[in-house]
């Protein structure tokens, strides 16, 4: 991940549509969701939500599938792991003790044996 990259995805989640759309994915994944029915759950027109899911594609946040004639959209969560560990890459100084509880804050729905 670079700089470059970073930017597109955070300026990407920074409209609110956008942002509820990514959040919703990524509460459905991994099954995704179909295009008709994200801007029904949302609330927004379909040709407004396209405009939306292109933005979160071309910054590599969501994954779109065909399947027959729809499209399923997932929420890439390597793109988001990226940019999360860009963000975080010299978290700290080294000092590992410091970003547990940001760790922790990540993690609220993984079992602490992971």
């Amino acid at each position: 991940m670079d700089k470059n990259r970073t930017i597109a995805a955070m300026a990407a989640l920074a409209q609110p549509t956008r942002l509820d759309t990514f959040k919703l994915l990524v509460s459905r994944e991994p099954s995704g969701v179909p295009a008709g029915e994200l801007a029904r759950l949302i609330d927004v027109p379909q040709n407004t939500m396209s405009a939306h899911l292109a933005v979160l594609s071309r910054a590599g946040l969501i994954i779109g599938e065909r399947h027959s004639r729809s499209i399923i959209y997932r929420a890439d969560l390597s793109g988001i792991r990226d940019v999360i560990s860009f963000l975080l890459k010299d978290c700290c100084g080294g000092r590992a003790e410091l970003c547990q509880p940001l760790i922790k804050d990540l993690t609220p729905c993984c079992p602490k044996d992971l």
